[in-house]
């Protein structure tokens, strides 16, 4: 039960200082909005094929923007803890009796509440411009999402502690989100047919591929298969290796 408080604790203080700045949901958001509408009508006419339906190429393309969000808006959180680090906060932290779980995901409940949101508002853009998704698939999609989100966050969050520099964070997540992002299929699927074998055999071992497959599957109504199989299993994996880790890092910066 302390756990749950103190967890409760946490997200609501990081609520509210999010909350007075309403511009993170618009900023996080605008990416993949602009992808989505610059850049759909293009897979649109890529993707589609005679006789396919229309909506099939946002079936494709509106789950990889899901995913690319969660990888980009959750990857990035641990400025901020570097920031607090700087402010003394951590450090007076380190007194109290909260959980050091309860420190890592307050914090990463707000951004999972804050990246839900964001997804909600691609998703119905997504509608707007000729998507349809089985409410199923958008459940299910969103569940992806949230896993998404803990392990970027967690991530995010044990990395900026260890480093607790914005010089050293910055390059270390760029290096490994742009190939992540290009390894994982997301703006385009990569399959035998479509890429090198070379390519295809490395794009294997990135999780995101699975969770981008996944998702893509749930959006198609496609719900109990080994594609989306994979992509939970490597979804929960994912969450609970990064959020050992964030705990972790959190006991470390408390001793």
């Amino acid at each position: 039960m302390n756990v749950l408080r103190d967890t409760i604790l946490i997200f609501r203080r990081q609520l509210r200082l999010s909350l007075r700045n309403p511009a993170w949901l618009i900023i996080g958001v605008i990416q993949p909005i602009l992808y989505l509408t610059l850049f759909g009508p293009l897979v649109k006419h890529f993707v589609g094929a005679p006789g396919a339906s229309s909506d099939q190429a946002w079936k494709i393309f509106v789950p990889g923007l899901l995913v690319q969000l969660g990888l980009f808006g959750s990857l990035f959180v641990g400025f901020a803890i570097i920031a607090e680090y700087r402010a003394g906060v951590i450090e007076r932290m380190r007194v109290t009796p909260v959980s050091r779980f309860g420190l890592l995901f307050g914090r990463v409940l707000r951004d999972a509440v804050a990246l839900l949101a964001q997804s909600a508002i691609l998703i119905v853009t997504g509608i707007l411009m000729g998507l349809r998704a089985p409410v199923g698939g958008v459940f299910y999609a969103l569940v992806f999402v949230l896993l998404l989100s803990v392990s970027m966050s967690s991530l995010s969050y044990a990395l900026g502690l260890a480093l607790k520099s914005e010089d050293a964070l910055a390059p270390l997540l760029n290096s490994v989100a742009v190939p992540v992002l290009l390894l994982s299929g997301i703006l385009l699927p990569l399959t035998e047919q479509s890429a090198p074998t070379w390519l295809y055999d490395i794009s294997r071992i990135n999780p995101f591929r699975y969770i981008v497959d996944a998702m893509r599957q749930v959006f198609l109504g496609e719900y109990a298969n080994t594609t989306v199989l994979w992509g939970a299993l490597v979804s929960i994996a994912l969450a609970g290796v990064c959020v050992m880790a964030g705990v972790r890092r959190f006991q470390i910066e408390s001793a």
